[in-house]
């Protein structure tokens, strides 16, 4: 059975139309390209006004990508844009200059307090007294999330030594997660953008019995059927996120298992520094 064709993106059809545009089209085309998200917000007479070309060019550049009107392209740019790319949430505006310093401090600060109003300390204290137990500990994460899974794990090994994050290089999933069970705990970074399969990963964790903490940004509405799901900001003045509140998170979760550990952790924070120093590693 010959497998189902992939939907062409919105940014594909304009990318793949580009050398056979006449040029108004041409400069509608390259203005697209680097902020599609005016397409998915604004009217054709907008769109114009902004990339600076008549009407009639809209028309003609929607037809040539093979919609049969604009709002059929706008409902594709729309649909793309759920997918959290950054380039759908730029807007032409703010590529007009350099964001200064304040504009980067004010909106990390807006980040972490929106974060940090739905995370509870009791929630916090569940999370890591489930880890403090818990038989093994998974952290896994892709693209942008592979580094703070990687980071997190890092700084947790200090009071967990059962912990590890997943996959390595050169390892599959499967090799892993033939071995969750329900006496463990799997910590998933799920930042935009998302892989393709991670609803399929969901699916599989809950299948383990494991309790699951499911880390996101704002554009993931809330899930009810994993143990915690705790939703970072992530806006940004600029063209990339701002992950301030993701970072903080972490220090916090890995700051509260200390604290937790007590007695026990403190031997062995204790235990490493004092291996770290005989070994001259730092």
């Amino acid at each position: 059975m010959p497998m189902p064709q992939k939907k062409v993106s919105f940014l594909l059809r304009v990318q793949q139309a580009l050398p056979t545009l006449h040029p108004a089209e041409r400069r509608l085309g390259d203005f697209v390209c680097d902020f599609p998200g005016e397409l998915a917000s604004y009217s054709a007479s907008e769109l114009a006004a902004l990339a600076q070309v008549s009407n009639a060019t809209v028309s003609r550049f929607v037809k040539r990508l093979g919609y049969k009107n604009y709002e059929e392209a706008r409902r594709h740019a729309r649909a793309e844009k759920q997918t959290g790319s950054r380039l759908f949430l730029t807007h032409s505006t703010e590529s007009a200059g350099i964001q200064s310093v304040p504009a980067h401090m004010e909106q990390g600060i807006a980040n972490l307090e929106q974060t940090f109003l739905s995370i509870s300390d009791s929630q916090v204290n569940a999370v890591v007294k489930a880890m403090l137990e818990a038989r093994k500990v998974w952290v896994i994460g892709f693209r942008a999330s592979h580094h703070f899974a990687n980071y997190l794990q890092w700084q947790m090994t200090q009071v967990i030594e059962n912990i590890v994050s997943i996959p390595a290089s050169g390892q599959t999933l499967g090799e892993h997660l033939v071995s969750i069970g329900p006496d463990d705990v799997v910590i998933l970074f799920g930042l935009r953008r998302r892989v393709a399969g991670m609803e399929l990963l969901l699916d599989q964790l809950r299948r383990t019995g494991a309790k699951l903490l499911y880390i996101t940004d704002e554009g993931v509405p809330a899930k009810n059927d994993v143990t915690w799901h705790y939703r970072c900001q992530t806006l940004a003045p600029g063209p990339i996120f701002n992950h301030v509140a993701v970072m903080a998170l972490c220090h916090l979760i890995v700051t509260r298992a200390i604290e937790t550990a007590g007695a026990s952790g403190r031997t062995r924070l204790r235990d490493i520094e004092y291996l770290n120093e005989s070994l001259g590693e730092l």
